[in-house]
């Protein structure tokens, strides 16, 4: 099992910025993929950033040079640094981790709301 525990979202105007974090703790490994998904209302959920096979990343084509995905082995958190925010990105976001570019395991949720 593996326990994910998100933190950092919440209300920003937009054209600003927040940073997510998600630690995962069990039975977790580096090699895991790590990544963030987001689900706005009425909406599929959907790829934001993620990481895997160490150091191969994606990105969702929305996101592309306003987000940044990093990872921190040592702590086994990955990041999700996002600037220049639009009303568009407001969803919950999730963390998800599992066996390369799979999600086995998600974490609770944050709501990410950027204002106009």
């Amino acid at each position: 099992q593996v326990q994910l525990v998100e933190s950092g979202g919440g209300l920003v105007q937009a054209g600003g910025s927040l940073r997510l974090s998600c630690a995962a703790s069990g039975s977790f490994f580096s090699r895991n993929g790590m990544g963030w998904y987001r689900q706005a209302p009425g909406k599929q959920r959907e790829l934001v950033a993620a990481i895997a096979y160490g150091t191969i990343i994606r990105y969702g084509d929305s996101v592309k040079g306003r987000f940044t995905i990093s990872r921190d082995n040592a702590k086994n958190t990955v990041y999700l640094q996002m600037n220049s925010l639009k009303p568009e990105d407001t969803a919950v976001y999730y963390c998800a981790v599992g066996t390369g570019w799979n999600t086995d395991y998600w974490g609770q949720g944050t709501q990410v709301t950027v204002s106009s």
